[in-house]
């Protein structure tokens, strides 16, 4: 029995146009006649989940493609940083040449934060979570912006009372607020109003039918708000990519409202914006509510920015030209050195009984073991030697649900000798 399928236009009584889905089928055939049944269904909501869901399968692919060009920049900038460091000291007397460095530098740390917004866009940003009062942080971003934003910009908050505490990063979250603040300056180029709006939000299962990025649940709802320009409607399904910006040439970089989906997303939470062009946008993030008390980490006290010691650490790191440096910064911090290709060449001298005190491992590694298996391994066969993890794309070997594993020291990628010197005092301290 055949089946007719096709998608027509119909139009509502106002005369909006929707999409219809005609059905027809034949139901019975005798004697060289035939029956049919004919079904009209109106298919708005499933082809707006199908725009959605293909929104969705792009931004997950724009972010593997960005997290892998962040790992590789990251391997890059981390000999530049050190290096550049270097010379630094040995050209005190040269003042022509520091500045030469100086602007090396400079552009060794604008590379350094492209990469960090292009992995908060890809969700591979290492995150501490922890319970967070939403308005207490909206107050306080608030307070940051009053002075900044310009005085034809006016600011309110509208903060829900008694609601729920929410979970999320609270450092990246007041980030991720400002970030949309100063967006919505931008879109109010003759001024405005700015409004900040907390309150719960519970997502049911029909809201995820046309947006299948949301899981139902409950949700602290925050809101930013402008009266500026809006965006147009063609272009409202890509503000989240990164680089796409509508803002002239050397205005912007087109990474900010893609960090704030990066971030949101990898915490969980949705994301949704609405706007009208001439009338102004509003942004609402969702993040989890909090499901108990606060697990905030205790504060790291500062032992000291350039400490060394006499330790002796093992190296294992893929890339030659940042193997080579972390050996040389470390060799200058007193410290002995042991170094490594990959885990098979680690766990070769782990086995031939070369003693060191700390395993200093990249996370993503070839040859099938990565840092974290490698560390296990390491635990298994030397129980009393510490870890320090390192990487500029952490994957999901040390990090899950978008946090760190308890007990995990990370020393992301780039650093500089300071960072480095600080995080081997800790990982050393480590119980």
């Amino acid at each position: 029995m055949a089946t007719l399928r096709e998608e027509l236009e119909g139009r509502r009584k106002n005369g909006s146009p929707f999409p219809l889905e005609l059905v027809v089928a034949e139901i019975a055939h005798d004697a060289g006649l035939g029956r049919y049944v004919a079904t009209v269904s109106d298919i708005t909501e499933r082809k707006a989940a199908q725009a959605m869901l293909r929104q969705s399968q792009k931004m997950d692919a724009i972010g593997q493609l960005t997290g892998g060009i962040a790992h590789d920049f990251n391997n890059i900038l981390t000999v530049i940083t050190g290096t550049v460091e270097i010379l630094m000291e040995d050209l005190a007397d040269r003042p022509e040449l520091v500045a030469i460095t100086r602007m090396i530098d400079d552009a060794a740390t604008r590379g350094a934060s492209l990469t960090h917004e292009l992995l908060a866009f890809a969700r591979k940003q290492p995150l501490a979570p922890r319970d967070v009062d939403v308005n207490a942080l909206i107050r306080e971003t608030t307070n940051l912006l009053r002075p900044t934003i310009g005085e034809h910009i006016e600011i309110e908050a509208m903060l829900g009372d008694n609601i729920w505490r929410a979970t999320a990063d609270p450092s990246q979250l007041s980030a991720a607020l400002l970030n949309l603040a100063i967006n919505a300056r931008d879109a109010m180029p003759h001024g405005g109003k700015l409004t900040f709006k907390s309150g719960e939000s519970i997502l049911d299962d029909a809201y995820a039918v046309t947006n299948p990025d949301a899981e139902p649940g409950p949700y602290v709802m925050i809101a930013v708000s402008d009266t500026g320009l809006g965006i147009p409607a063609e272009i409202l399904d890509r503000v989240f990519e990164p680089f796409f910006t509508t803002k002239e040439t050397g205005k912007g970089t087109g990474l900010g409202l893609s960090m704030v989906f990066g971030f949101i997303k990898q915490s969980r939470g949705h994301i949704k914006i609405y706007s009208e062009m001439g009338h102004g946008t509003t942004i609402r993030v969702y993040l989890p509510r909090s499901a108990g008390a606060s697990s905030a980490q205790p504060a790291v006290p500062d032992i000291g920015a350039l400490r060394g010691g006499t330790e002796t650490i093992l190296v294992v790191e893929d890339d030659e030209l940042v193997r080579a440096y972390v050996l040389a910064q470390l060799q200058a911090l007193g410290y002995s050195t042991l170094s490594a290709s990959n885990a098979g060449v680690a766990l070769a001298l782990v086995d031939q009984s070369v003693p060191f005190d700390l395993l200093f491992t990249d996370v993503i590694m070839p040859g099938g073991m990565n840092g974290r298996q490698l560390a296990d391994e390491v635990k298994r066969r030397c129980p009393a030697v510490r870890i320090l993890f390192t990487s500029g794309y952490t994957e999901n070997a040390i990090i899950h649900h978008g946090r760190l594993d308890p007990g995990v020291n990370l020393l992301a990628k780039p650093y500089r000798k300071a960072d480095l010197a600080r995080k081997i005092r800790e990982a050393l301290a480590a119980p």
